[in-house]
């Protein structure tokens, strides 16, 4: 067991926010309790069958409802776990013992400036992910349940962060800016702020672009009210309807009598069909490891600029 145990500066990090650490392991016992209590209460009640041989939870299944309900801000709260970690890291971890000059204790313990910081993040960085693992395998219990359903779709934000790879990079990410914005500004509240700012950005910066990292998939078919509609797989994300023209153009609206007066489809274009765009759900891997290289990318700069700072003014 000796070798397994702490020492050194992962142990002086580690004893120093011992208080955080225990923060974060009643965290993940609130989320299973909360969770865990809401699907046995879910499970009291028999689902119904409908016709065309589907289950659906009973009109009745409170549970059911309340557990939809805590699944949805549960996956929300999940996407700020980045900005918190690296607001931590910023701050009480690399500001505040620079400011209150405490770093320098341990530097005269035969320890190297590259050393005192990189096992501040190792440490952060352990704690981070483990707590994130644990909240995602008990978000996968109560998702197992719930996926698919309205307003918890594969891809609507949150859901889309916790169930593939991507929180898990954005969480390095906040260590790493963390680590950097902490040493540059070296003030412990405004570089919380901070952190958590630039954090934030991104994350909504690429929830914005994510979409366009794949081509779409185009359906096309009768404009006419009594068409068919083209046909889309289940659960995938639409991204775009509209009519097209003879030209290829792209208008608004989704029915429309092509040969009746102009007033049926609002344009003297000649309307030839309508369209559908959207990404099919195996496009979410593809995507998610994208973002995540991306993400991954902007945490491994952040990280060397940090290191760099260090050895700047502490060589």
């Amino acid at each position: 067991m000796s070798t397994l145990a702490l020492k050194g500066p992962y142990w002086v990090t580690v004893r120093q926010y011992r208080r955080t650490l225990w923060l974060a392991g009643v965290l993940v016992i609130l989320a299973l309790a909360a969770i865990g209590g809401l699907r046995i209460w879910d499970a009291q009640t028999p689902d119904t069958y409908v016709q065309g041989g589907y289950v659906v939870p009973s009109d009745e299944n409170h549970g059911y409802g309340m557990l939809r309900w805590a699944m949805e801000y549960f996956s929300i709260g999940m996407v700020f776990l980045p900005l918190l970690v690296g607001a931590f890291v910023a701050g009480p971890l690399v500001a505040r013992e620079l400011e209150s000059g405490t770093y320098k204790l341990s530097l005269t313990q035969s320890i190297s400036p590259a050393r005192w910081l990189g096992s501040k993040l190792v440490t952060a960085g352990a704690a981070a992910l483990a707590t994130m693992l644990a909240l995602t395998a008990i978000f996968w219990v109560g998702w197992a349940r719930v996926g698919g359903h309205s307003q918890l779709h594969w891809a609507d934000r949150g859901i889309y962060e916790v169930v593939g790879t991507a929180l898990t990079a954005y969480v390095l990410l906040g260590v790493a800016v963390g680590a950097l914005v902490g040493q540059l500004i070296r003030r412990t509240l405004v570089a919380m702020a901070a952190t958590g700012g630039i954090v934030g950005i991104v994350l909504l910066a690429l929830g914005a672009l994510r979409w366009d990292f794949l081509s779409v998939v185009t359906i096309t078919g009768p404009a006419q009210v009594n068409a068919s509609v083209p046909h889309m797989p289940d659960h995938d994300l639409i991204m775009g309807a509209g009519l097209l023209t003879d030209t290829g153009q792209r208008l608004p609206g989704w029915f429309c009598a092509p040969d009746g007066p102009r007033a049926d489809c609002g344009t003297d274009e000649k309307i030839v069909g309508r369209y559908l765009d959207y990404h099919p759900q195996s496009h979410f891997w593809p995507t998610q490891l994208i973002e995540s290289g991306i993400v991954l990318a902007l945490a491994a700069l952040a990280l060397f600029l940090a290191f760099r700072v260090l050895r700047t003014r502490h060589p």
